[in-house]
């Protein structure tokens, strides 16, 4: 025996719905809204699933207990950014490329569409558009992860608690934005900002690290010579020698180049911001 599922495509409905729960898989149980039928009875939407018949995949297919009628919503297909095109005895159901995805006929004055009779070499899958706020709150669940990837997600059921939505880049994403920006380089400079050895040096204090040098000491005082780029370093047990440390290294430096120091270059940190510095460069 062959099933023939019959839809209407209606206008008046805001998403598909159907009274044949068997023909619904991948369950969400969620109270929604409710349905009020011409004589007056309401039904309440307690759960939506997703329609398979050949080759064709409905998403998001809601349940209504009590209807007779199989529903398609003309404007859930244009929400999924599809086209809904009609003509003086047929329907078609069109992506943006043109492409026929379903074709209807028209009896009386109603357009319906016969999935049993729906051919198609390749799966058709008619999935739900998912809302701005729902695409950009799983683009930062998943650390930004680009909205191809996450449709591909969705598409296979590969990550639990992803709703099965198709999401779509409306906006640019400003963290991804500063995330993929390059700063400019630096021009070289046509003139260098010292002249001669010791002119300017440049010096940083590292630390603590995590790893102790053999005798200990948890502390680097890097300094370069600005002219030469030669670098010099020295191992602290802590941040407190470094006065000492410079003013030794300052004296022996000075003496053996036979040159003088003419500006010091900090992160202007304590270390090198102390009275005891402050004495020695007066």
């Amino acid at each position: 025996l062959i099933e023939i599922v019959l839809f209407i495509v209606d206008s008046g409905y805001s998403k598909h719905m159907m009274g044949n729960l068997k023909l619904l898989i991948n369950f969400v149980e969620k109270f929604l809204e409710t349905v009020k039928f011409r004589n007056d009875q309401i039904a309440p939407i307690l759960r939506y699933g997703d329609l398979v018949q050949g080759a064709v995949t409905i998403k998001r297919v809601y349940y209504v207990k009590g209807l007779n009628h199989n529903l398609f919503s003309f404007g859930q297909f244009c929400d999924a950014d599809l086209e809904v095109t009609f003509r003086k005895s047929t329907c078609f159901i069109r992506d943006l490329k043109g492409n026929d995805l379903l074709t209807g006929s028209r009896g009386t004055n109603l357009y319906s569409i016969t999935l049993q009779d729906t051919i198609s070499p390749n799966p058709i899958c008619l999935m739900a558009k998912a809302t701005s706020s729902q695409a950009w709150l799983w683009h930062r669940r998943l650390s930004h992860l680009n909205f191809n990837t996450i449709n591909l997600l969705s598409k296979n059921d590969i990550l639990v608690g992803l709703p099965k939505l198709k999401f779509i880049k409306d906006h640019l994403c400003s963290s991804c934005e500063l995330g993929k920006a390059k700063r400019k380089y630096f021009h070289s400079k046509l003139t260098p900002s010292s002249k001669r050895r010791l002119h300017l040096l440049h010096m940083d204090l590292c630390g603590p690290m995590r790893v102790a040098s053999i005798n200990g000491k948890r502390y680097v005082l890097v300094i370069v010579d600005d002219y030469s780029r030669y670098t010099w370093t020295h191992f602290l047990w802590s941040k407190d020698e470094t006065p000492e440390v410079l003013i030794d290294f300052l004296r022996l430096v000075q003496g053996g180049l036979q040159a003088q120091v003419r500006v010091v270059r900090t992160d202007k940190s304590t270390e090198f911001l102390n009275q005891t510095l402050h004495a020695y460069f007066a």
